[in-house]
């Protein structure tokens, strides 16, 4: 078992109604657009696969696509959606668990690399999609660039979401690259909130690509967003492609 925080049933139950416009056509086809192309005529892995947000849709493009997912509540949500027989899911860890055969494509997708808290764990994670992969195969993850200049001087919490219904902060542990999401959202209309809190723990770009070499891997590409737009020092978040060798 790694670090990462299990999801409850209640978390996995409620987890597709909340991340409503995580899954809406907006996000989703270029999301699956991106993959597909990646995957071209071979398999995909997710890791995390979750209650497949992004997995059932990419199987629906034609893509054949297995999970790899910690929560057995989150595989359970998947499970009403689609069967075992296209899109088999294995429970377990996304640092050491292994799926049968190679795969043209691994991903890893919505800052999930960040719920390992270890650095070690995420250096096996990349290991574990290497593992994975077939010669020239890419390995793809999506995650938030660390908002640590938006810190006040002195201060160690940034918001990301102030609104009516939710309220959302991230706090900071800069000397362990752990951060805390904190969320306060209104559970029903009577005026009650509900708290919740996550621990990540973040890297920035660089740190990813020296993870990659120590697993056999080279950058390919890095863009801000599944639309393929230039990665800046202005992007909040980067998806980043890097290609198993071919070996002669």
């Amino acid at each position: 078992m790694t670090s990462s925080e299990l999801w409850t049933r209640a978390t996995a139950d409620r987890y597709d109604a909340e991340e409503t416009e995580m899954s809406s056509a907006a996000v989703l086809g270029p999301t699956v657009a991106f993959l597909a192309e990646l995957a071209g005529e071979g398999r995909a892995l997710e890791f995390a696969v979750g209650t497949g947000r992004v997995g059932v849709p990419l199987r629906e493009r034609g893509v054949p696509v297995a999970g790899i997912e910690l929560s057995e509540h989150m595989a359970a949500a998947l499970r009403r959606k689609i069967g075992e027989d296209m899109l088999p899911v294995v429970i377990g860890d996304m640092a050491t668990t292994v799926v049968p055969g190679e795969f043209a494509l691994v991903y890893l997708v919505y800052n999930t690399i960040s719920n390992l808290l270890t650095q070690d764990e995420q250096v096996e994670c990349f290991r574990n999609a290497a593992r994975h992969l077939e010669p020239g195969g890419r390995f793809v993850i999506e995650l938030g660039v660390p908002p640590l200049r938006f810190l006040p001087p002195g201060q160690v919490a940034v918001p990301f979401d102030v609104s009516e219904r939710h309220l959302g902060f991230d706090t900071f542990d800069l000397v362990e690259q752990i951060l805390v999401s904190h969320h306060l959202t209104a559970d029903g209309d009577d005026g009650r909130y509900r708290r919740d809190a996550s621990r990540h723990r973040y890297a920035w770009p660089a740190e990813l690509d020296l993870m990659a070499r120590i697993a056999g891997l080279e950058l390919e590409r890095r863009v801000a967003d599944w639309d393929g737009s230039p990665f800046t020092q202005e992007s909040a978040k980067h998806i980043s492609v890097w290609r198993k060798p071919v070996r002669a």
